[in-house]
């Protein structure tokens, strides 16, 4: 990838929290970018045991040359490990290293380090500052932007958490070059969903250009992680805490977190069940008679391609409910699902009949 690459910035507008998104190639060889955001020169850098042996010892080395303090923690790899085991362990190694209020964490992987870190850096000391280097897709355009930090509960996806606003998110599209091609698929699974929530312009675009994404084709990726930064920065600007707007962000996890829980963390990566999840929010605006089977057919395509799931697993009906039940969009005990108007529109609703939600899961 070529490093000489303008480097595409944005803006998530939160007052006195904003904060950039930087995205280009090459950033993590950039350790100036950093600097800048830290509080002081102490940064403890949390990432696993995936992503230490690729990239942890470039940033410590630049961090180093650019005179920061580094506390290095390395943490088991998997979503399995998203929970207050792990989350002890930053606190342990934070605690024993004496780290104080003005040192920064730096996320340094995909969504379950940026959510634990995130979430640690609400806690400890009851709050020190945070920066996301994500370095996968799905982390690059979603996790790693917003500020929902949090771990998992054996009842239910995220439902632990904190909303807590990073300094700085650094995508370096590079890291891309060593993701595997399913965890890339699952990050596109994201991708789509902004264009079938908010864009029917970027959706097409999509159909156009998916070939390329999973080509990792330079251009293509910048275009893809600016565009759903953007329209995520916007959303988030305008309902932080997920009062209202927001929630449109999360199309196909009501079922998709069912579907995570429901077959055990980790076997389903959470991108494919988005994936799925969003086929059944689609299907399940077809019966409302919002979207039209070609309509419904184009979601599911385009994910194929992705090289993602268009259906979703044969969970039993109660495993569906009792899942989709511990969900966060819960109001006064009515599940509340995130559907399509149309493509490029989503919408929250509660009105959806039991028989009709039956049919869609039975589909």
């Amino acid at each position: 990838m070529n490093p000489t690459q303008a480097v595409q910035t944005l803006t998530v507008a939160l007052g006195s929290r904003s904060y950039p998104i930087q995205i280009g190639a090459g950033l993590l060889d950039q350790p100036e970018r950093i600097v800048g955001h830290l509080a002081q020169r102490h940064a403890v850098i949390v990432t696993n045991a995936t992503i230490a042996p690729l990239y942890l010892a470039r940033l410590v080395n630049g961090l180093r040359d650019q005179g920061v303090k580094v506390t290095e923690i390395v943490l088991p790899d998997g979503e399995q490990y998203k929970n207050w085991q792990t989350l002890n362990a930053i606190f342990d190694a934070l605690l024993g290293a004496h780290t104080e209020r003005k040192a920064t964490l730096i996320a340094l992987g995909g969504g379950v380090i940026g959510d634990l870190t995130g979430f640690a850096a609400a806690c400890y000391l009851r709050g020190v500052p945070f920066i996301q280097i994500p370095t996968t897709l799905l982390s690059q355009v979603d996790s790693s932007v917003g500020g929902k930090t949090g771990i998992n509960h054996p009842l239910g996806k995220n439902m632990i958490g904190a909303f807590y606003q990073p300094q700085l998110v650094l995508a370096d599209i590079a890291t891309l070059q060593t993701l595997p091609a399913r965890e890339l698929s699952a990050g596109l699974a994201e991708v789509i969903k902004y264009g079938l929530m908010a864009d029917a312009e970027f959706f097409v675009w999509l159909e156009n250009n998916i070939d390329r994404l999973r080509a990792l084709d330079e251009q293509a990726l910048v275009h893809a992680i600016y565009h759903s930064c953007a329209i995520k920065a916007e959303v988030v600007a305008s309902d932080e805490r997920e009062s209202g707007a927001r929630a449109l962000l999360n199309l196909g996890h009501t079922f998709g977190h069912a579907i995570e829980s429901g077959m055990g963390y980790g076997n389903w990566l959470h991108g494919e069940a988005v994936a799925a999840g969003t086929v059944l929010a689609a299907d399940l605006s077809r019966r409302l008679g919002w979207l039209s089977d070609t309509d419904v057919e184009r979601v599911r395509a385009l994910y194929r391609r992705a090289g993602l799931p268009d259906a979703a697993p044969d969970l039993d009906e109660a495993v569906w409910m009792a899942a989709m039940g511990m969900d966060k969009k819960v109001e006064n005990g009515q599940i509340r699902f995130v559907l399509l108007r149309t493509i490029g529109q989503g919408v929250v609703t509660g009105d959806v009949s039991p028989d009709m939600l039956r049919a869609t899961l039975q589909h």
